[in-house]
């Protein structure tokens, strides 16, 4: 069985979905294997304008696999850092590439693995996902970046909160709290993010890359954005997209753009 499924449309939307729904789309060192490959790829890839990430059957995924976290108590904390550095390295590959990347939680997200889903530029999920980080029940301190993603996404209380007690979300309660972008009912989740998903691949690609960088920088102070902005926009000025983009604009129709 393939572990990890690639999907693409003409319009340039990757579909990637975790692929081992008897285990919760656990993460296996198969399906690490392949989502290191994928995200290689796309990172050189001209082609693709957005990726969407969801998982297989009933969950998102349970994180890392249980069994495979067993076997590492044989081993020294030297180690033990190097095999996870290199397994946290690879799932954050997603936060690297420079196109727009959508989690689409279509069920459970449990440790490592809603790490991976806020690593993604948007998040969106079903109303009844169920959001988790239970590292600590487990006796394990967080990995996967949790400590600076969740944080980052909906403010250190809630962070605190989910990492110190376990406390659980549910899809909507995580959208209220700012924790992930929108939710949705079940069965719409996927039509919505495809959705959103063909919209960001319909923008033009240079400019789309740039905002994202742009979004990344963490602008220190106001001089800092306009410096960066400064820059960046005059690229954009010189592409052929911005005159496509102005000529569709000024004939009201849909513009094609060519990324370059």
């Amino acid at each position: 069985m393939n572990e990890l499924l690639v999907d693409r449309d003409d319009n340039g939307v990757v579909l990637i979905t975790l692929n081992v729904p008897d285990r919760r789309n656990a993460m296996t060192d198969a399906m690490t294997d392949r989502w290191r490959e994928t995200m290689t790829a796309l990172a050189t890839d001209p082609d693709a304008r957005c990726v969407v990430v969801t998982g297989a059957g009933t969950a998102f995924s349970a994180g890392g696999d249980l069994s495979w976290l067993g076997e590492r108590g044989a081993e020294a904390v030297p180690e033990l850092r190097e095999r996870m550095l290199a397994f946290y390295r690879t799932w954050l590959l997603v936060n690297r590439l420079e196109i727009p990347t959508i989690a689409a939680v279509n069920g459970p997200a449990v440790g490592a693995g809603l790490c991976v889903a806020l690593a993604c530029d948007l998040v969106y999920a079903a109303d009844d996902a169920k959001l988790l980080v239970p590292f600590t029940a487990l006796g394990l301190h967080p990995g996967m970046a949790a400590t600076y993603l969740l944080p980052r996404r909906a403010g250190v209380g809630l962070a605190r909160e989910m990492l110190l007690t376990g406390r659980t979300l549910t899809g909507r309660e995580a959208a209220d709290k700012g924790l992930v972008n929108r939710s949705f009912p079940k069965n719409d989740l996927i039509p919505e993010v495809r959705a959103l998903a063909q919209k960001i691949a319909q923008n033009a690609p240079i400019a789309t890359r740039l905002t994202k960088l742009a979004l990344n920088q963490d602008h220190q102070d106001l001089e800092a954005a306009l410096r960066w902005e400064s820059l960046a926009q005059p690229v954009t000025m010189a592409t052929s997209d911005l005159l496509e983009g102005l000529a569709a604009h000024r004939e009201r129709r849909m513009p094609k753009f060519t990324g370059s």
